[in-house]
């Protein structure tokens, strides 16, 4: 994989670039779909291509490792070769998963040992098994298997949290070295940023992730209620190098991507458009829009022209009232369709302006639009 730094904003630390790898290159900032289970939901491959303009999604390794099941995807040649997806892919370590389930799992120096909540067996993801997955997946970008710290935590356990995740790092690391991709082509390996809301430590693991020298790195355990995710950001972009790829994972709303994008990040994911989309929220270019409003039962007007995706353009707001309204799954689907085509439309627009050297200033003007709740 290769990093290739292309254009730097003057005001700020936006950058736009090209990450390659052996299933296409891939131009950054970039917007990430969420792909949990082999599948963005409700979206087909295809659509995701031609219509959203996705260049990579997500899987996650916890999930595919329950259903289908690793042997499964192994069998088929690997999760590219399993769903019909020819562009680059990243996997989850599957670490914040399995430490979400809380009452069903216990956290060692080995590992994480969880009951599953589909059948009640009893698995472990260690450090090193989380990495044999993931080749067996074959994902073009890996995570590192971390403890993701909770919110709100002490000082001293975030402390503890952090040198866990440094150690299984290094365990990760270890063991990265004695296997090779199952199916010939480059597999990246990204370290993860933990810390908590603390400076202190949040600029000694980016120090300690960046000292660990590989492709790319990730910041995680960002996703608080605090209003520090910008503090946070900065603090470690700060330190993590420049001539790398840095993800920001589990981010965001619209309005959080552009204010992380000028701080230096270059990827993101969130499940945020899919999921707001199939409860009826959409994002537009002036705001957002709760479509089961009865504002839009007679809006016989495009969802949206502006993206340059056929489905906002042709399907009526009214339309996508009432199929939302009346639970259709076409209406689901087609407000997931408008969200990640709105999403990669955002990203888009900001490698547009980070080129043109405005970026600063159409971030300024656009953010208060976005904001907006229109009925």
């Amino acid at each position: 994989m290769q990093f290739t730094i292309q254009h730097e904003d003057v005001a700020t630390q936006a950058r736009t670039g090209v990450l390659t790898t052996d299933h296409g290159n891939i131009a950054t900032p970039i917007f990430m779909p969420v792909g949990t289970q082999g599948t963005v939901k409700g979206v087909a491959q295809r659509v995701l291509v031609e219509e959203v303009k996705a260049q990579i999604i997500l899987g996650n390794t916890y999930h595919l490792y329950l259903r289908p099941g690793i042997d499964i995807i192994e069998q088929a040649g690997g999760l590219h070769r399993f769903i019909g997806w020819q562009q680059p892919i990243l996997t989850d370590s599957g670490g914040y998963q399995v430490y979400s389930l809380s009452k069903q799992r216990k956290i060692t120096e080995e590992g994480v040992h969880f009951i599953s909540p589909l059948d009640g067996s009893r698995h472990l993801f260690t450090p090193e098994n989380a990495v044999d997955r993931q080749r067996s997946i074959g994902a073009d970008i890996i995570m590192a298997f971390d403890e993701c710290t909770p919110f709100p935590c002490t000082y001293e356990y975030a402390r503890l949290s952090m040198e866990r995740t440094h150690r299984w790092l290094d365990r990760c690391g270890n063991h990265l070295i004695k296997t090779q991709s199952h199916y010939g082509y480059q597999q990246a390996f990204f370290p993860i940023v933990q810390g908590g809301i603390y400076p202190d430590l949040r600029r000694a693991s980016a120090d300690y992730i960046a000292k660990a020298d590989f492709p790319g790195n990730a910041i995680g355990g960002v996703c608080h209620p605090t209003g520090q995710l910008y503090e946070v950001t900065k603090w470690v972009c700060d330190i993590l190098p420049k001539n790398k790829p840095r993800y920001l994972m589990g981010v965001g709303t619209p309005q959080d991507i552009l204010e992380s994008i000028a701080l230096g990040v270059d990827m993101f994911d969130c499940v945020m458009p899919t999921r707001n989309g199939r409860n009826g929220t959409l994002f537009t270019p002036k705001g957002r829009i709760n479509i089961k409003n009865q504002c839009w039962k007679r809006d016989f007007s495009p969802i949206c022209t502006s993206l340059g995706n056929v489905t906002s353009a042709v399907y009526t707001k009214a339309y996508l009232h009432h199929l939302i309204r009346v639970g259709e799954r076409l209406g689901a689907q087609i407000a997931t369709i408008h969200n990640l085509s709105f999403y990669l439309w955002l990203v888009q627009q900001a490698r547009q302006h980070i080129k043109m050297g405005n970026f600063s200033s159409w971030k300024a003007a656009i953010i208060p639009q976005l904001m907006q709740k229109i009925t």
